[in-house]
């Protein structure tokens, strides 16, 4: 998977590298703030048409898709595809936005990776083989740890995901002052995706989201937990991909100390 899923990934990247007048291609899907580019749907039908060619008998789950077939997560092998993790960044050239591919088989995580064409690094993470980072301007690729900082001497990432759902504002700013107050300050980046591979690189301790896609979480997942990291729901479960939910994400001990702290 590491040798043809990547160069596709590389290759899709160019799209985004060579976007311009953004502003004109953008559609706002259901809810407010909710928004898809041109750049969105060009980079999703590259991915499934050429990793299609080399996996002709999987199932395609992206955000961008006019149907998602999550129901045949537990019995397919499933690529979950989010093309443009930071629509919002990437409208407005913050430059902080991700593709975003993970390989589930049967349910099970079994292939991540995350490419920032911006500072080129690509994270990616094979079930059991450790995560790494690939730098694509030099070729190297380096493993990747969670850090072992308590929450606080940590930094903590936030979503907002109640930008286009108010009824979870609220409780999103109300954990994230809490965190603040147990941490040694608290960040956010707009890319869920992106802010799991800082926690799997240990640049965050912890992130918390209350409401996010299985395209957002999948790939970041597996690359979290073959760092040495944690990710469940914020309730202590076990995150799924059939279906959106809330997100923790952190070192073991910082994750430990969020979850038994009730701010969430």
């Amino acid at each position: 998977m590491y040798d043809f899923i990547l160069p596709v990934m590389e290759e899709a990247a160019r799209l985004m590298l060579s976007a311009h007048d953004i502003d004109a291609a953008v559609t706002v899907k259901p809810g407010d703030a909710n928004f898809v580019t041109a750049y969105d749907v060009a980079v999703e039908d590259y991915l499934y048409r050429e990793l299609g060619k080399r996996l002709p008998g999987a199932v395609f789950i992206g955000e961008e898709a006019a149907e998602n077939h999550t129901e045949l997560l537990s019995s397919s092998l499933a690529f979950i595809i989010d093309p443009i993790d930071g629509t919002t960044n990437f409208i407005h050239n913050h430059r902080y936005s991700a593709i975003s591919v993970g390989v589930s088989d049967h349910g099970h995580m079994v292939f991540g990776a995350i490419y920032n064409p911006y500072d080129g690094r690509l994270f990616h993470a094979q079930a059991g083989g450790g995560a790494f980072v690939k730098d694509t301007r030099t070729g190297k690729i380096s493993p990747i740890h969670v850090s072992d900082r308590p929450l606080s001497d940590g930094l903590a990432g936030f979503g907002t995901s109640p930008y286009y759902r108010d009824e979870l504002a609220e409780p999103t700013f109300r954990a994230v002052s809490s965190l603040f107050r147990m941490t040694r300050d608290v960040r956010r980046s707009g890319s869920a995706a992106l802010d799991l591979c800082m926690v799997a690189c240990g640049t965050l301790d912890v992130f918390i989201e209350y409401r996010l896609s299985p395209w957002d979480v999948a790939a970041g997942s597996l690359i979290v937990a073959e760092a040495g990291g944690v990710i469940t729901r914020m309730d202590g479960t076990p995150v799924t991909f059939d279906r959106p939910g809330s997100i923790l994400a952190g070192n073991p001990v910082a994750h430990r100390t969020v979850l038994e702290s009730g701010i969430l």
